[in-house]
């Protein structure tokens, strides 16, 4: 019997989509299965580092109003795809939820529950009027 080779920029994909669809959402069991139980959210702010465990993110995404139920459509991309190894990437993609435009870096991993993500810094790009 063959084993049957993983197809990892498609899975990778599956789970940057993953992502995108638990923000669009407001979806922490979508949030909760691509985030790594111990990662953490970085920012800076003023000079000062933020960091956010992902169960701090998963507990706000969750009182969200979702961009959906506001009738906007899904505005998400992926801009890069570094490969460290066929088991790490970092990811750059940009995200829209309501006014606010984030550009994230995503750091993946793909380990006993598939790809995802253990580290995620991210940058509020603009706000629309």
């Amino acid at each position: 019997m063959h084993k049957q080779k993983m197809n990892l920029p498609t899975d990778l994909m599956n789970a940057v989509q993953v992502y995108f669809d638990a923000l669009y959402y407001c979806d922490t069991k979508l949030l909760n299965k691509v985030f790594h139980k111990s990662s953490s959210l970085f920012d800076v702010d003023k000079g000062k580092v933020f960091v956010e465990p992902i169960d701090s993110f998963s507990k706000d995404v969750g009182g969200r109003t979702s961009p959906k139920s506001k009738g906007q459509k899904p505005e998400a991309e992926i801009l890069m795809i570094d490969w460290l190894s066929s088991n790490c990437a970092t990811v750059k993609i940009r995200i829209r939820a309501h006014e606010n435009i984030f550009v994230d870096h995503l750091g993946f991993v793909n380990g006993e529950d598939g790809w995802q993500i253990v580290s995620k810094i991210w940058h509020l790009e603009k706000v629309i009027d």
